[in-house]
């Protein structure tokens, strides 16, 4: 026979295990002498020992889920209550309850943590529909669009909240979207309408200005063409494709009345020439317009210049042509740059690309799939034809994707 203070071995070789409710059988041992019995189940002892403190320190170190942890537990409980080892199981009881406690406390905190997070997210999809509300009613296209994609991209990258509180600001937020781009489209249909409009008014008045052109009633005709001109400028401007053609025949026929009109008036040489001279000042003080970085202020700028060019007279007509090419170019940066703003805000266009690179880029993709398939066949003259074909489709793509950038993406 054979015990320490945590157990003992009787004659039969039935081990025992000593606890605060008295001696539990722990098993039978045959195979050797009863010190090397206790010995074995000392160590399975010190097996749970270890087991336990593991636990312990996953649970204070590592995100472990308390149903995780409780499990964990509830498996050693089961083998500290089989009494299958001999050493203090009352203090293993203890640790075990102590840690119990900690992975319940663990789960308050937890609960507390998830309850401020979901708060927290709740507060910032408030903001963003809130905001996004607000851009809905905004006239800057582009500034405002580019805002609200800002916006969805942040509400992505918040923690849902429940069901119904994230369907309803979701609502609200998408709402919010569909309204602001339902005003742009709007606001887009009605540019074009007045452009369509501004187009069938510039054809009239090219009608009558060219009606006129033959005309040697100088005074009457010359004060028609002013106003011909005033109603020009108070139509707008036409598609880009006609308003330079409109302009060219509309100026032309004036070029031509005032030209006969010159010759008649010889005179007038000497104070064309100081026209010249005041109207080439004006031309340089136009071109420091550019290049154009505040499209507002440009506008305003070569408007007034505009208002004093009109206001100085004609100019000798073999000097006509250079000076008011200067000015006409300011004029074609500036609306440039207005097509350029209707581009990059025009969502059709911008899905149109989308499309066009799209589809060159799965060109290209197939045709370095074939290429690699030809290489590996030693079929290298297919394998040199496809990479020709593949040079054309890559610098159609790479200049697909150039087009892209100038909607911002």
């Amino acid at each position: 026979m054979s015990s320490d203070p945590w157990g003992r071995v009787d004659e039969t070789g039935t081990v025992y295990v000593r606890t605060a409710d008295g001696e539990q059988v722990v098993g039978s041992w045959q195979a050797g002498s009863p010190d090397e019995a206790l010995a074995y189940f000392e160590r399975k002892y010190e097996g749970l020992v270890v087991e336990i403190g593991l636990l312990e320190r996953r649970v204070k170190t590592t995100d472990l889920s308390a149903k995780d942890a409780m499990a964990a537990i509830d498996h050693i409980r089961e083998q500290v209550d089989a009494h299958h080892v001999v050493g203090d199981l009352d203090a293993l009881r203890t640790r075990l309850d102590k840690l119990v406690k900690t992975v319940e406390a663990r789960r308050e905190e937890r609960k507390a943590q998830r309850a401020k997070q979901s708060d927290e997210a709740r507060h910032a999809k408030e903001a963003l529909v809130i905001e996004a509300e607000q851009l809905a009613q905004s006239d800057q296209w582009r500034a405002a669009g580019e805002r609200l994609r800002a916006l969805v991209d942040t509400w992505k990258g918040l923690p849902r909240l429940d069901r119904k509180s994230d369907d309803e600001l979701w609502h609200r937020f998408s709402h919010a979207r569909s309204a602001f781009s339902k005003r742009r489209k709007a606001h887009f249909a009605q540019l074009d309408a007045q452009r369509e409009e501004a187009r069938k008014t510039k054809e009239r008045l090219v009608t009558e200005a060219e009606a006129l052109s033959g005309s040697t009633d100088w005074g009457p005709t010359a004060a028609r063409y002013r106003e011909l001109m005033s109603e020009w400028k108070a139509a707008g401007r036409a598609q880009r494709e006609h308003e330079d053609d409109l302009w060219n025949r509309f100026r032309g026929a004036q070029d031509v009345f005032f030209a006969a009109r010159s010759s008649v008036f010889a005179e007038r040489d000497a104070e064309q020439a100081e026209n010249l001279k005041l109207k080439e000042e004006l031309a340089q003080e136009a071109e420091k317009i550019l290049p154009v970085t505040d499209l507002k202020a440009a506008r305003a700028a070569f408007r007034a210049i505009n208002e004093r060019w009109e206001a100085i007279g004609h100019v000798p007509r073999d000097a006509r042509p250079k000076v008011e090419g200067r000015m006409h170019a300011v004029e074609r940066a500036i609306q440039e740059s207005e097509e350029t703003e209707w581009r990059r805000t025009n969502p059709e266009a911008r899905a149109r690309a989308e499309g066009l690179t799209g589809q060159l880029q799965a060109a290209v993709d197939k045709l370095q799939g074939q290429i690699e398939a030809a290489r590996a066949a030693g079929n290298n003259a297919k394998a040199d034809k496809l990479q020709r074909e593949l040079e054309g489709r890559q610098a159609l793509l790479d200049q697909a994707l150039k087009g892209l950038q100038e909607f911002g993406g």
